[in-house]
Protein backbone atom coordinates (compact mmCIF):
# COMPACT_ATOMS: atom_id res chain seq x y z
CA UNK A 1 0.00 0.00 0.00
CA UNK A 2 1.34 3.43 -0.93
CA UNK A 3 2.14 6.03 1.72
CA UNK A 4 -0.49 8.81 1.91
CA UNK A 5 1.71 11.39 0.17
CA UNK A 6 2.68 9.01 -2.65
CA UNK A 7 -0.74 9.41 -4.26
CA UNK A 8 -0.25 13.14 -4.72
CA UNK A 9 3.40 12.81 -5.73
CA UNK A 10 2.28 10.47 -8.50
CA UNK A 11 -0.60 12.76 -9.45
CA UNK A 12 1.75 15.72 -9.85
CA UNK A 13 4.31 13.60 -11.70
CA UNK A 14 1.70 12.47 -14.21
CA UNK A 15 0.28 15.98 -14.64
CA UNK A 16 3.68 17.52 -15.35
CA UNK A 17 4.58 14.58 -17.60
CA UNK A 18 1.56 15.27 -19.80
CA UNK A 19 -0.30 12.05 -18.97
CA UNK A 20 -3.67 12.34 -20.72
CA UNK A 21 -5.63 10.30 -18.14
CA UNK A 22 -4.26 12.31 -15.20
CA UNK A 23 -4.98 15.59 -16.97
CA UNK A 24 -8.52 14.54 -17.92
CA UNK A 25 -9.23 13.58 -14.31
CA UNK A 26 -7.76 16.83 -12.95
CA UNK A 27 -9.65 19.20 -15.24
CA UNK A 28 -13.13 17.78 -14.52
CA UNK A 29 -13.81 20.60 -12.06
CA UNK A 30 -11.43 23.22 -13.50
CA UNK A 31 -12.43 26.34 -15.38
CA UNK A 32 -11.45 26.88 -19.03
CA UNK A 33 -8.19 28.72 -18.28
CA UNK A 34 -7.04 26.03 -15.83
CA UNK A 35 -8.02 23.30 -18.30
CA UNK A 36 -6.01 24.91 -21.11
CA UNK A 37 -2.96 25.27 -18.86
CA UNK A 38 -3.05 21.62 -17.78
CA UNK A 39 -3.62 20.60 -21.40
CA UNK A 40 -0.42 22.38 -22.44
CA UNK A 41 1.54 19.65 -20.70
CA UNK A 42 0.43 17.21 -23.41
CA UNK A 43 2.42 19.18 -25.98
CA UNK A 44 5.27 20.45 -23.79
CA UNK A 45 5.71 18.00 -20.91
CA UNK A 46 8.43 17.82 -18.32
CA UNK A 47 10.44 14.72 -17.70
CA UNK A 48 9.64 14.07 -14.05
CA UNK A 49 11.73 11.84 -11.83
CA UNK A 50 10.50 10.61 -8.47
CA UNK A 51 13.28 11.06 -5.95
CA UNK A 52 13.88 8.96 -2.86
CA UNK A 53 14.94 9.85 0.64
CA UNK A 54 13.23 11.51 3.55
CA UNK A 55 15.50 14.55 3.44
CA UNK A 56 15.67 14.88 -0.32
CA UNK A 57 12.97 16.14 -2.64
CA UNK A 58 9.97 14.24 -3.95
CA UNK A 59 10.18 15.07 -7.65
CA UNK A 60 12.59 16.62 -10.10
CA UNK A 61 10.97 18.23 -13.16
CA UNK A 62 13.23 18.67 -16.20
CA UNK A 63 12.64 20.40 -19.49
CA UNK A 64 14.78 22.33 -21.93
CA UNK A 65 13.73 25.71 -20.49
CA UNK A 66 12.95 25.08 -16.80
CA UNK A 67 14.06 22.51 -14.27
CA UNK A 68 13.40 22.39 -10.55
CA UNK A 69 13.21 20.13 -7.52
CA UNK A 70 9.73 19.79 -6.04
CA UNK A 71 8.69 18.92 -2.52
CA UNK A 72 5.06 17.76 -2.41
CA UNK A 73 2.81 18.39 0.58
CA UNK A 74 -0.89 17.64 1.00
CA UNK A 75 -3.42 18.36 3.69
CA UNK A 76 -7.09 18.81 4.47
CA UNK A 77 -6.12 22.09 6.18
CA UNK A 78 -5.37 25.20 4.17
CA UNK A 79 -2.39 26.14 6.38
CA UNK A 80 0.61 23.89 6.91
CA UNK A 81 3.03 24.76 9.71
CA UNK A 82 6.37 23.09 9.11
CA UNK A 83 7.45 23.75 12.70
CA UNK A 84 5.08 21.00 13.87
CA UNK A 85 7.54 18.41 12.58
CA UNK A 86 11.32 18.69 13.11
CA UNK A 87 11.93 16.56 10.02
CA UNK A 88 10.04 19.09 7.85
CA UNK A 89 12.16 21.92 9.23
CA UNK A 90 15.40 20.03 8.52
CA UNK A 91 14.13 19.04 5.08
CA UNK A 92 13.22 22.63 4.18
CA UNK A 93 16.55 24.00 5.38
CA UNK A 94 18.50 21.39 3.43
CA UNK A 95 16.47 22.03 0.28
CA UNK A 96 17.03 25.78 0.53
CA UNK A 97 20.78 25.35 1.10
CA UNK A 98 21.15 22.92 -1.82
CA UNK A 99 19.11 25.10 -4.19
CA UNK A 100 20.99 28.27 -3.17
CA UNK A 101 24.31 26.52 -3.72
CA UNK A 102 23.25 25.30 -7.17
CA UNK A 103 21.31 28.45 -8.15
CA UNK A 104 18.02 26.68 -8.86
CA UNK A 105 14.44 27.38 -7.81
CA UNK A 106 13.11 25.24 -4.96
CA UNK A 107 9.42 24.45 -5.46
CA UNK A 108 6.87 23.42 -2.87
CA UNK A 109 3.65 22.01 -4.33
CA UNK A 110 0.77 22.02 -1.85
CA UNK A 111 -2.28 19.86 -2.65
CA UNK A 112 -5.40 20.77 -0.70
CA UNK A 113 -7.74 17.80 -0.42
CA UNK A 114 -11.42 18.11 -1.31
CA UNK A 115 -11.16 21.23 -3.49
CA UNK A 116 -13.02 21.82 -6.75
CA UNK A 117 -11.00 23.46 -9.50
CA UNK A 118 -7.21 23.57 -9.33
CA UNK A 119 -6.30 22.00 -5.95
CA UNK A 120 -2.53 22.62 -6.32
CA UNK A 121 -0.67 25.70 -5.11
CA UNK A 122 2.97 26.45 -5.80
CA UNK A 123 5.48 28.23 -3.57
CA UNK A 124 9.19 28.86 -3.49
CA UNK A 125 11.39 29.67 -0.53
CA UNK A 126 12.53 33.15 0.47
CA UNK A 127 16.18 33.27 -0.46
CA UNK A 128 18.97 35.62 -1.43
CA UNK A 129 20.18 33.20 -4.12
CA UNK A 130 20.82 34.91 -7.44
CA UNK A 131 19.32 33.28 -10.48
CA UNK A 132 19.69 34.26 -14.12
CA UNK A 133 17.44 34.51 -17.15
CA UNK A 134 14.05 32.83 -17.17
CA UNK A 135 14.70 31.15 -13.82
CA UNK A 136 15.10 34.57 -12.17
CA UNK A 137 11.84 35.80 -13.72
CA UNK A 138 10.01 32.67 -12.64
CA UNK A 139 11.34 32.91 -9.08
CA UNK A 140 9.98 36.47 -8.81
CA UNK A 141 6.49 35.36 -9.93
CA UNK A 142 6.11 32.45 -7.51
CA UNK A 143 4.88 33.36 -4.00
CA UNK A 144 7.36 32.74 -1.18
CA UNK A 145 6.64 30.60 1.85
CA UNK A 146 5.79 32.68 4.89
CA UNK A 147 8.19 32.66 7.80
CA UNK A 148 6.78 32.57 11.33
CA UNK A 149 8.05 34.71 14.22
CA UNK A 150 10.05 31.66 15.28
CA UNK A 151 11.74 31.48 11.87
CA UNK A 152 9.83 28.45 10.60
CA UNK A 153 8.17 28.10 7.21
CA UNK A 154 4.39 28.27 6.85
CA UNK A 155 2.38 27.41 3.73
CA UNK A 156 -0.94 29.16 3.33
CA UNK A 157 -2.72 27.47 0.42
CA UNK A 158 -4.73 30.61 -0.38
CA UNK A 159 -1.51 32.60 -0.86
CA UNK A 160 0.07 30.20 -3.37
CA UNK A 161 0.15 30.32 -7.15
CA UNK A 162 -2.21 27.92 -8.87
CA UNK A 163 -0.31 25.12 -10.57
CA UNK A 164 -2.30 25.94 -13.70
CA UNK A 165 -0.92 29.51 -13.59
CA UNK A 166 2.63 28.17 -13.35
CA UNK A 167 1.97 25.83 -16.29
CA UNK A 168 0.52 28.70 -18.31
CA UNK A 169 3.57 30.85 -17.54
CA UNK A 170 6.14 28.19 -18.46
CA UNK A 171 4.06 27.44 -21.55
CA UNK A 172 4.78 30.93 -22.86
CA UNK A 173 8.27 29.82 -23.89
CA UNK A 174 8.99 30.17 -27.58
CA UNK A 175 9.36 26.57 -28.70
CA UNK A 176 9.89 27.60 -32.31
CA UNK A 177 12.95 29.72 -31.51
CA UNK A 178 15.93 28.16 -33.26
CA UNK A 179 18.65 30.30 -31.66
Amino acid sequence: MAAPGDTYERELKYLLSGDEKAIAKMVKTCDETETQAYGSMKDFPFMVIRAAGSLGVDLVALRWDFSFPIEVKSSENDVLYMSKNARLVEQANRMMEDCDRCHIIPIYAYRLKGVRGDPWRIFTMPSESRLRGRAALLKERIPKLDVSKGGNFVMRWNDGMKLSELLSYVGMSNYDDRE
